[in-house]
């Protein structure tokens, strides 16, 4: 098994005024070349945008990419047509192929909004692009995992990559086993809220752990109200 532990305090970190943004991995102006992706994992951004802003159009290409609120609500609109407000318990999911256009910005002026963006790599390169967004009750998640981003699970977005994204609000003490789905594949770990071990390693809030060469991992929760975000992906990249 290997694995690598990210420290919150340790991603970049920019405050733009209404932006504040913290990259688990280089993006813009952070760059650390022992943190460039984790297999197709490619960029994993948590974002506090304040009220009456965002990012203006702006084009992407080649990249799958899942917004998740953590509160407010997100207004988006893309090329394609595609467009609407996401807030806590829905999550979107856009494929960038061959090109697209899309803004986002707070769709309240009186509040932030807090989200994490995640990049991943497309098992294949200059499809069409698409758009799509889905609500997930939180109960569906109570002390077990849900699958949010998956091929095989009806119930789940799609993603054009062989990757699995589940979401978990867990009590104290409660172990969490999760098994791999294909082999080669690694999966990446970020305690969202609250605070976690995995082996001889505490996670705390925002940390996260990437972990490869195995079958499965097991964590135990260490405090009540804890929420994990656990995000499987081919390791070839």
């Amino acid at each position: 098994m290997k694995q690598q532990i990210h420290r919150a305090a340790d991603r970049g970190h920019v405050q733009h005024g209404w932006l504040d943004t913290w990259h688990s991995f280089s993006f813009g102006s952070f760059y650390n070349p022992q943190k460039m992706h984790f297999g197709a994992l490619r960029v994993l951004n948590d974002d506090v945008i304040k009220g009456g802003f965002g990012f203006g159009k702006h084009p992407h290409d080649n990249m799958e990419i899942i917004t998740i609120p953590l509160s407010g609500a997100l207004e988006h609109r893309d090329s394609t047509g595609g467009q609407g407000v996401i807030k806590q318990f829905d999550v979107q999911h856009m494929s960038a192929g061959t090109g697209i256009e899309h803004s986002e910005f707070n769709a309240n002026k009186n509040e932030d909004v807090s989200l994490l963006q995640i990049w991943v790599y497309p098992k294949e390169r200059n499809i069409t692009p698409s758009y799509d967004q889905k609500t997930f009750l939180p109960s569906d998640r109570k002390n077990q995992l849900q699958y949010i981003v998956a091929p095989d699970n009806p119930t789940a977005l799609k993603a054009h990559q062989d990757t699995w994204f589940s979401l978990g609000d867990f009590d104290a003490e409660q172990t969490v086993e999760y098994k791999l789905h294909v082999p080669n594949m690694g999966v990446y770990v970020m305690v969202i809220e609250g605070s976690a071990t995995i082996g001889a390693d505490t996670l705390l809030k925002r940390d996260a752990i990437g972990i490869s060469d195995t079958a499965s991992i097991q964590l135990t929760t260490t405090s009540s109200q804890t929420q994990l975000l656990i995000i499987e992906v081919p390791m070839h990249y």
